[in-house]
Parts: C-alpha cells; structure tokens; sequence
C-alpha cells in the first residue's frame, strides 16, 4: 500500500512596521513554537528589520543573530525567511534562506528588484543560477522573494516543484495581483503555493495558502493560517490533467 507524504504548511501575516529588530525576532520565533513539530512555514519578506534603507548596515549585522536563531529552531520544522545580508563581493543582498535540522539547507539572493521601489538603489541583484528546485525530506521546493512571480523565466526553473514558498511585501494597490498570482502559479504548476505577506499599513496582508487544484485560504486578519501539504494531491493533479510537469 503507497505511502503518501503529509506535511503541516504556514503563512503568516505579521505586522512587523513598529516593532525593533529585538522584538520582531522575539515575536516570530514565539510564534513559530507554537506551530506543530514538523510544520513547514514561510515568514513575511525581511519581517525582521523590514527594508530598513537608513539602517542598512546595522540591519545586515542583524542577520547572524537572525540565522543563529533560526537554526537553533529549526528541528523537524523547515522554517523559510528572508533577511539582509553582506556578501563577499561588500553588496548587500536580500536573502531567503531554508531552515532545517540546525542547519541551512537552501539560500537564494533575490535576482528580480523591485525598482518602483527603489530597491535596485541599495541591493544588489542576486544570481539566477541559485533559483533552483531543492527537496528537504523528499519533498522537491521551490523559492521566489514577493516581485519575483512576475517572471515567467524565474517560474520555468522551479517547475516540478510540489511546494513553492513566496515571502513577500506586496504593496496595498496591487493586492488583487497579489491574489491573483499566486492562485495562478499554484494551478499552472500544480503545486502547492504557500504565500506570506506582512500586514503592515501599506502591504496587502493577504497571506494564503494554495492547493494544486486552485483552491485557495488566505490570513486576512489572523496572524497564523494552516494548512496540508498532501502528496497524494500534487500526483493526482499531474496525472490527470498531464501538462508535462513531472
């Protein structure tokens, strides 16, 4: 009789504007406890320090505290956050980084800035041979930092992907794209979407998890919102409606 894979997935909803670097870490690393043993879950975009452009430098220091934390957290869970990050090159870069067993698992440096935002002014681009599929515990993953999903050539490398993690700081006026979006990559890619937003004043808070088959959940106005990963439901979809994703 097969076995199918069954995972608890998060999005959070954090409102992390207000709050000091101390307290956010404090804050989500109290929340993540709380979550069950073996959840994967996927914070808010540099929910942290936020893009904290003043601060810069001292935001970067901040990383190690954040990355020491983190992997002393992490044990069954697979926890994924961003954060702001100096590297070797002396740019600074916007970092996701997959947490697992003490350890990291997966980082990628954001590739697409969102320049309306200014952000192409303070980082640097990442690299786009780091966007890539990855599998913890024999589930194949897959990374994109909020502007991200607007590019078809970032989604192509992910494709085969059971679950694609999006932290993001999507902004309040394009919500519905926001929405929009990521209900279609979790249909197009028949796979689940697990999408986490801040609900700070001038982003859409609209955090949610999707399933393969389109169906969606979203935070709203709670903080924490579960779901299943199931195997079962990813094989199913790319069995029956076969649109050659393996």
């Amino acid at each position: 009789m097969t076995t199918f894979k069954k995972r608890p997935l998060c999005s959070l909803a954090y409102t992390s504007e207000n709050h000091t670097y101390e307290e956010n870490l404090a804050l989500l690393c109290e929340c993540i406890v709380n979550l069950p043993k073996d959840v994967i879950v996927v914070l808010p975009e540099l929910s942290f320090t936020n893009f904290d452009y003043d601060n810069f430098s001292v935001a970067a220091a901040f990383s190690k505290e954040i990355t020491t934390r983190l992997c002393a957290l992490a044990e069954e869970q697979i926890i994924v956050a961003t954060m702001i990050e100096v590297r070797e090159d002396g740019g600074f870069y916007n970092v996701a980084k997959v947490f697992h067993r003490g350890t990291v698992v997966h980082k990628q440096a954001k590739v697409e800035l969102f320049k309306f935002g200014g952000e192409h002014e303070f980082f640097k681009a990442g690299r786009e041979e780091e966007v890539a599929v990855f599998e913890v515990d024999g589930i194949r993953f897959g990374v994109l930092i909020c502007f991200e999903i607007r590019f078809k050539k970032l989604l192509q490398k992910l494709e085969g992907a059971e679950v694609l993690l999006i932290p993001a700081q999507w902004g309040k006026l394009r919500t519905q794209n926001f929405v929009s979006l990521t209900n279609a990559i979790a249909i197009m890619n028949q796979c689940y979407v697990v999408a986490s937003d801040t609900k700070n004043s001038d982003t859409t808070g609209m955090s949610g998890i999707i399933t393969p088959f389109g169906e969606e959940v979203r935070n709203k106005d709670a903080l924490v919102l579960e779901g299943i990963y199931d195997e079962k439901e990813v094989l199913k979809m790319r069995r029956y409606l076969d649109v050659g994703i393996k």
